[in-house]
């Protein structure tokens, strides 16, 4: 555990490069940061952010640091420019924490003689003066030995990166994710049946331990497409809806992959469709496909009523893809999915 103290802090004066403190301990590797006053509004912030672009990152202010500081189960860092170079010390301080916590204490205005008392080391990035921002971001870019620039995070919106532009996709909540069937004139028709879905995908979603933001956003906007075709390509029309609006790939792969248990690459050129698979892959995939499969109108459905139906289609070939794919999230969730459709009913 790496966590970034960050005393002196003057709320009214030093907000904007507390907030970079705070980003830079998140971006580049730290687990958490405390502060030394009371900012709820920096803590509401740094929350946000970590809300919108992932991870587990943690803010805590109004923090009596000495205490925090002398007490603090592990290695002890205080970044000063009058300090060891941290290239001197680098290797070491790795070795001591490879079982030990650390802490790294970053100052906002004159450091008190008592954290270099304390502290295990004093390190200095340049025996210079400089911002405490760029020393925090080289000390854990040493520390990490660049590794921490590959780290990836599951957010609400992820940034893409170009050559030339900027590019960021994400993944709608609830409300947003109606606003969007709403803006498309979904009629009532729809939305009743995909609020149903997204009932019982969530329902599974929770059993499989599956990631419920996806679910949330793919349950809700599987029929968007239906806005402007119900033949077998509203799949593939919504999910081309979706990519302009800049959605995450992850839930436009659920719309576009949700038909049935799929659609092999030979069946979609039959069907007219793009020439590619549309098999559900993700777990995430497969419980939007199977929740929808199991849905007709805004009514639960059993998978017996569902394989009755597309048997006497004469869809052998998708009957057992769905009794297949329901095999699996049952064996997945540790419960029939009939059950947890129960379960959904009795809500």
């Amino acid at each position: 555990m790496i966590t970034v103290l960050r005393i002196g802090h003057r709320p009214f004066r030093d907000k904007r490069i507390t907030t970079h403190v705070s980003l830079v301990s998140r971006a580049f590797g730290a687990d958490n940061v405390v502060v030394d006053e009371k900012d709820e509004i920096l803590e509401e912030t740094v929350n946000k952010v970590v809300k919108n672009f992932g991870g587990n990152f943690e803010i805590e202010t109004g923090i009596e640091w000495k205490k925090y500081f002398k007490n603090f189960n592990g290695i002890k860092v205080n970044l000063t420019m009058y300090g060891i170079n941290v290239d001197n010390r680098i290797d070491e301080i790795i070795e001591k924490t490879k079982n030990n916590d650390m802490v790294i204490l970053v100052g906002a205005e004159k450091v008190p003689m008592d954290a270099y008392l304390m502290a295990d080391y004093n390190i200095a990035i340049a025996n210079q003066p400089h911002s405490e921002v760029s020393a925090l971001a080289i000390f854990l870019d040493r520390y990490f030995k660049g590794k921490e620039l590959q780290k990836t995070y599951e957010g609400r919106m992820n940034i893409i990166p170009m050559e030339h532009g900027k590019s960021v996709k994400f993944i709608p909540g609830e409300e947003e994710s109606m606003k969007l069937l709403y803006n498309e004139n979904a009629d009532e028709k729809i939305i009743k049946h995909v609020q149903t879905v997204y009932k019982l995908a969530m329902s599974i979603g929770r059993y499989a331990n599956a990631d419920l933001k996806l679910i949330a956003a793919g349950s809700l906007l599987h029929d968007i497409g239906r806005t402007k075709t119900n033949g077998i390509k509203h799949a593939t029309a919504g999910a081309q809806i979706l990519r302009d609006k800049n959605i995450d790939d992850r839930v436009v792969n659920i719309v576009e992959r949700h038909t049935g248990a799929g659609i092999t690459k030979e069946e979609a050129v039959k069907l007219g469709l793009p020439e590619r698979d549309y098999i559900p892959e993700t777990l995430e995939e497969k419980i939007v496909a199977q929740a929808d499969n199991l849905v007709a109108g805004d009514r639960l459905i059993s998978l017996d009523t569902t394989l009755k139906n597309y048997n006497e289609k004469k869809l052998y070939d998708a009957a057992k893809k769905i009794k297949e794919l329901n095999d699996e999230l049952s064996l997945i969730c540790g419960k029939n999915l009939d059950e947890i459709e129960k379960e959904v009913n009795n809500l």
